[in-house]
């Protein structure tokens, strides 16, 4: 029998520690920060999110970006955006 050779597609996680910083009590009056991540119906999940946070928890608005595919972090822009923009950010997913 011929030798062969056994390959492992898996990789271990990398560890990465995470940090969470301290909800908010309430977010009556807070502006609300959306980041859908381009699959079908992010938009529409996320937006139905941000129009219940306004209408039933007293948010004063909600604010929608757009990431550049699903597979990728939130770029750069939105960071930016979302630290001067919003108090409170909902990421979200569809399919």
């Amino acid at each position: 029998m011929a030798g062969f050779e056994i390959l492992d597609p898996t990789v271990e996680p990398r560890q990465q520690p995470l940090t969470y910083v301290a909800r908010p009590e309430s977010i009556k009056g807070r502006r609300i920060g959306l980041v859908e991540n381009t699959k079908f119906n992010s938009d529409r999940l996320l937006q139905k999110i941000g129009d219940i946070l306004i209408r039933e928890y007293g948010a004063a608005e909600a604010r929608m970006w757009r990431k550049h595919n699903s597979s990728v972090p939130a770029h750069d822009e939105i960071i930016d955006e979302a630290k001067r923009g919003v108090d409170v950010v909902v990421a979200g997913i569809g399919d």
